[in-house]
C-alpha cells in the first residue's frame, strides 16, 4: 500500500482566486478574472462546458468587467501592478489583441456601463476633476465623448440609467457612512431619500421601469432595508426590512419581475427574492457563506460568485433546484477535513458593548499553542467567513487566529460603523485590547506571548497596539499599514481626500488627536521584533508610510525586517509574491514559536 506524506504547507497558498466574473447576455459564454496562471488574467468558458481557456496574457488584475449587450465583445478595466489607475479595453470573446477604449495616463476610471445598443460607454473618471470625479458618455463608433455628470461637493459616481436611458442614476460619496443617491433627468436632480440632517447611506439602486427605482438605504434606520422611489409621484416608500440585517446589493430580473437582494448578517450573507407582482418574499439557500457578486441573466437564471471559510472562490449557476459549481477551485492536494471552520464568539468591550469575533482554532494534531491576533482592514469592513488561504496556511502550521469585529465594522448597523470615524486610535483599539484580555482570561493565550498581525487598517492597528500595549505581544507583523496619520491623510488618492476630515480627522483642528492616534508617536514603546510588508505601487497606503517607521525603528536599533514588493499595490496580485510574503511571515513567526509538548 502506498502512503503519502501530509500536504506541504505551501499547497494552501497555491489556492487560486477569482476577482470578478460576467456572463454573456446569451449565456453561451462566461468570463472571469483569475490567477489560474499564477498572475491575474481573464479566462473564458463556453457554456455549458466549464473548461477554461485564457483570454488575456497581460498579468494584471481586472477592475470592471461587462459584456456587450449582443454578446460580441467584452469591456474590461486593468491597472498596472496594483497602482489602481484603471483603464478600459475591448477584449474579443475568444481572446487576442485588446483595443484601448479609455486610456488616459495617471487617471482612475470606474464603473463602466454600456448603453442598451452597446454603442455608447458610460464611465466615471478622475480626469479633469480628481477630487469629485466626472462621468462621460463615449460613442464607441465615432470616438466622441460628452460630459454627462460633473462631480461637485463629493466624489460622484454614475451608477446606471433608466430603460429608456433618459434618466441617470448616480450617488455622492461624502463618507463611508454618508452616501446619497440621485436621479438626473434633463437638468433636474432628484434626491431619492427624504431630506434630513442625519447622515445615512444608500448602498445600491436599480430601475425596474422608467419611473420606478428600488434602492437599499438606512435612511431613518440603523440597518439597511429595501425602499422604492416613484419618479412620477416623487414618493419614497419603505418596502422591506429584516432585524439586524443590512441589505448590501440588489439585482433585477426583468423577465420574471423579481428582485434579488443580498444581505449581511454579522459574518455571513443571505440571499432573498421578492416578487414584485405579489410581493412574496423568500430566502434562497446559497452554496457559500459570503456572496461576492450576483448576476441575473436575461432569461432569469442566477449566477453567483462566492466563498466560505473553508471553500475558495467559485462561480455557481442556479438550475432551479440546486446550485451547480461552474468552477472547481479547491485547496490543491488538501482534503477538506484539513481545513478549519471558525467559531463565532462574542465578548464585552471596555464600555460593555458586545463584539462579535471569529476564532480559528488549529486542529489538535497541528496546534503549537500559538495565537495570532488579527485586527481586520477597512476599518469600515469586517472579518467574515471569507476564504483566506493565508489563514488556512497558518492554521496548518499550528497557529490559531483570533479576528474581532471591533467598532467601525460593517454588518452591525450604521451607528456601530460610525464609531470609528474620527476615533481611529481609541475605541477600536480598546475593543481589540478587550479581545486580547478575553483570550487570556479564557486560557487561550498568555500575556506577552501573543503574535500580532494585520493588513491595511489592521496593519495600522498592529502598529498602534504594539506602540501602546507592547506587553501583550512577542512579535508584530504590519502589512501595508499607515504609520503616521498626518502623512497618510496627505497621500491618499485625491478622490479620498474630501472624506478624510470625517473619516480620520483634520490635520489642523484635530492635531493633538491625530498625534495621539498615530503609531509613529510611540516609537519608544515599540520594543518587540517586527516584520513590515509593503507594495511599492500602493496608492492607498503609500510606500512612505512603511519607509518612515522602518527607518525610525532601525535608527533606534530595533529588530525590524522590511519586505518591499516592487510590482504590487495594496494587496498581492501575483501568486509568487503572495507565497513569498507568507513564507517570510511564517519564518519570522517561527523565531518566536515555542515547541508544544505532545501529551
Amino acid at each position: 500500500m502506498i502512503t503519502f506524506p501530509k500536504p506541504d504547507v505551501e499547497q494552501f497558498l497555491r489556492t487560486f482566486s477569482i476577482a470578478d466574473f460576467a456572463v454573456s447576455p446569451d449565456e453561451k459564454h462566461l468570463v472571469f478574472s483569475t490567477n489560474l496562471s499564477g498572475k491575474y488574467n481573464l479566462w473564458g468558458m463556453d457554456l455549458p462546458n466549464s473548461f477554461p481557456y485564457p483570454l488575456t496574457s497581460i498579468d494584471q488584475s481586472c477592475q470592471g468587467l461587462i459584456y456587450d449587450k449582443k454578446s460580441r465583445f467584452i469591456i474590461a478595466g486593468f491597472d498596472q501592478d496594483g497602482n489602481e489607475n484603471t483603464q478600459f479595453y475591448g477584449v474579443p470573446l475568444n481572446g487576442g489583441t485588446m483595443k484601448e477604449i479609455v486610456n488616459h495616463e495617471n487617471t482612475r476610471n470606474f464603473m463602466p456601463k454600456l448603453s442598451n445598443d452597446s454603442k455608447k460607454l458610460y464611465y466615471t473618471t478622475s480626469r479633469g476633476n480628481p477630487s469629485f470625479l466626472n462621468s462621460y458618455c463615449l460613442d464607441l463608433e465615432s470616438g466622441q465623448e460628452r460630459l454627462v455628470l460633473e462631480g461637485k461637493d463629493a466624489a460622484t459616481y454614475l451608477f446606471g440609467f433608466s430603460p429608456d436611458e433618459e434618466t441617470l442614476l448616480y450617488y455622492k460619496h461624502f463618507a463611508n457612512t454618508y452616501t446619497l443617491l440621485y436621479a438626473k433627468k434633463g437638468n433636474e436632480d432628484i434626491l431619492l431619500t427624504p431630506p434630513t440632517e442625519k447622515q445615512h447611506t444608500v448602498n445600491d439602486g436599480v430601475f425596474v421601469s422608467d419611473s420606478m427605482i428600488y434602492l437599499l438605504t438606512d435612511y431613518d434606520s440603523d440597518f439597511t432595508y429595501l425602499a422604492s422611489y416613484n419618479l412620477e409621484t416623487n414618493k419614497f416608500c419603505k418596502v422591506k426590512e429584516l432585524e439586524n440585517e443590512s441589505f448590501t446589493a440588489i439585482t433585477y430580473s426583468k423577465e420574471n419581475q423579481l428582485l434579488y437582494i443580498t444581505s449581511q448578517k454579522g459574518v455571513e450573507d443571505q440571499l432573498y427574492e421578492i416578487n414584485l407582482q405579489n410581493e412574496n418574499w423568500r430566502n434562497i439557500p446559497v452554496p457559500c457563506s459570503v456572496i461576492n457578486k450576483l448576476e441575473v441573466a436575461a432569461s432569469g437564471t442566477l449566477y453567483l460568485f462566492g466563498m466560505s471559510a473553508t471553500k475558495p472562490h467559485n462561480i455557481y449557476k442556479n438550475t432551479g433546484d440546486e446550485w451547480v459549481s461552474l468552477t472547481k477551485y479547491t485547496v490543491p492536494g488538501v482534503d477538506s477535513n484539513e481545513l478549519v471552520e471558525p467559531d463565532i464568539i462574542t465578548y464585552h468591550s471596555f464600555d460593555g458593548r458586545e463584539i462579535e469575533s471569529l476564532f480559528f482554532r488549529a486542529k489538535n494534531e497541528n496546534d503549537n499553542g500559538e495565537v495570532i491576533f488579527w485586527p481586520h482592514g477597512g476599518p469600515q469592513a469586517a472579518e467574515r467567513k471569507f476564504f483566506r488561504a493565508s489563514f488556512q496556511f497558518f492554521l496548518n502550521n499550528g497557529y490559531s487566529i483570533f479576528a474581532p469585529n471591533f467598532r467601525g465594522s460593517t454588518g452591525y448597523g450604521l451607528e456601530f460603523m460610525k464609531m470609528v470615524e474620527g476615533d481611529w486610535g481609541n475605541g477600536p483599539r480598546l475593543d481589540n485590547v478587550a479581545g486580547l484580555d478575553w483570550l487570556i482570561d479564557q486560557g487561550h493565550a498568555q500575556k506577552g506571548n501573543i503574535l500580532l498581525m494585520g493588513g491595511s487598517f489592521g496593519g495600522y492597528m498592529a502598529l498602534l497596539l504594539h506602540g501602546r500595549h507592547a506587553d501583550y505581544f512577542k512579535a508584530v507583523v504590519d502589512i501595508f499599514g499607515p504609520s503616521n496619520l498626518f502623512s497618510f491623510i496627505n497621500s491618499v488618492p485625491e478622490d479620498w481626500k474630501p472624506v478624510m476630515d470625517q473619516w480620520v480627522g483634520n490635520p489642523e483642528k484635530d492635531k493633538e488627536k491625530l498625534i495621539e492616534f498615530s503609531p509613529i508617536t510611540y516609537l519608544e514603546s515599540m520594543i518587540k521584533p517586527m516584520l513590515v510588508i509593503q507594495g511599492a505601487n500602493d496608492p492607498r497606503v503609500v510606500k512612505e508610510e512603511s519607509d518612515q517607521i522602518v527607518q525610525a525603528l532601525k535608527d533606534k536599533g530595533r529588530d525590524v525586517d522590511y519586505m518591499l514588493l516592487e510590482n504590487e499595490g495594496h494587496g498581492f496580485s501575483k501568486k509568487e509574491n503572495e507565497i513569498a510574503v507568507y513564507q517570510k511571515i511564517l519564518s519570522f513567526l517561527k523565531r518566536f514559536t515555542a515547541v508544544k509538548e505532545k501529551v
